[in-house]
């Protein structure tokens, strides 16, 4: 790849007569495009770039909260790198060729992998107040367990709660109603929150509401609150990224679907209308499955030269 940058820049230089300047900015919009395949899964040849790659790519671009303007200078940069490869016969096609940007581009969810979950799940549990530290910890465990959303979750009752099916009732967007399952680490921790905070403190201020998640005060638990909450655990965690509620509903759907779940069965856990609406996930997993075999299977980045000979 390195090598292709090269002679692009030297004939930027010497055919186009481009200024010093503008080579530059060449060069640095396509080191970093090499820098992002390296850090997600490893280089390979220009020829083997993909749509994938692209996607990814363009995802990362809009994470960074780079202008429309800057993601479409870098587009083009490497857009000219391939027209001058195409010209001298190095690659086939050209991958960004079709790529266009709209308005409000879609990119690909965030989530968190499984090791950064277990890093939030013990710093839940650490709050200063060992009260509030409880409802910290069912709090995230039900909007990780059951991928519902935040207003979901702000306005789910103890009435939908279903501790001897392990079932939630929970009322979507449209006033659509569903059932989603939740496993025993959330059914303990719910309970335990029931006992040691939410009673309490539903006594001592004398509240008299069925919801499920409260403030320290024993009031509903607000959308705002809970983006609070999460931003403290997140500082309290060895994590240096940032979170909002709907990761975990993200980080929920694709845990599924990279151990193998149905993505019908995740559609309707999700309440999403339409399956398109639920595909946007697949692209994180294949992501996630491209980057492990890059990583982990001996010939995915293997050049000719450096393949062992057979006799």
């Amino acid at each position: 790849m390195q090598d292709a940058i090269t002679r692009f820049m030297t004939y930027l230089r010497g055919e186009r007569q481009y200024s010093p300047e503008t080579v530059k900015a060449y060069h640095e919009d396509l080191q970093e495009f090499c820098t992002f395949l390296a850090a997600n899964g490893g280089t390979k040849p220009w020829g083997q770039i993909d749509q994938l790659d692209v996607e990814v790519y363009l995802s990362h671009l809009y994470d960074q909260h780079y202008a429309r303007t800057t993601i479409a200078r870098k587009l083009s940069t490497l857009r000219s790198l391939y027209h001058f490869l195409l010209s001298n016969g190095e690659v086939r096609d050209d991958p960004f060729a079709y790529v266009r940007l709209k308005k409000h581009q879609d990119h690909l969810p965030r989530f968190f992998y499984e090791r950064e979950m277990t890093a939030l799940f013990t710093a839940a549990g650490e709050n200063s107040n060992a009260q509030l530290a409880t409802r910290d910890s069912a709090l995230l465990e039900v909007l990780y367990g059951t991928g519902m959303r935040v207003s979901e979750c702000v306005n789910l009752t103890l009435n939908a709660v279903d501790f001897d099916n392990r079932m939630m009732l929970v009322e979507g967007k449209g006033n659509k109603e569903r059932y989603v399952p939740f496993g025993h680490y959330a059914s303990d921790a719910l309970q335990q929150y029931f006992q040691v905070a939410r009673t309490p403190l539903m006594t001592k201020y004398q509240q008299t509401h069925d919801y499920v998640f409260v403030n320290h005060r024993g009031q509903q638990l607000t959308a705002a609150g809970i983006t609070y909450l999460l931003n403290q655990i997140i500082k309290r965690s060895t994590l240096t990224t940032d979170i909002h509620p709907h990761m975990l509903r993200h980080t929920f759907a694709t845990h599924l679907l990279n151990r193998g779940a149905d993505l019908r069965s995740v559609q309707e856990l999700l309440g999403h209308s339409s399956l398109s609406t639920t595909q946007i996930y697949t692209h994180v997993t294949r992501e996630h499955l491209q980057r492990d075999y890059r990583q982990f299977f001996p010939r995915a980045t293997e050049t000719k030269e450096t393949k062992p000979k057979h006799r």
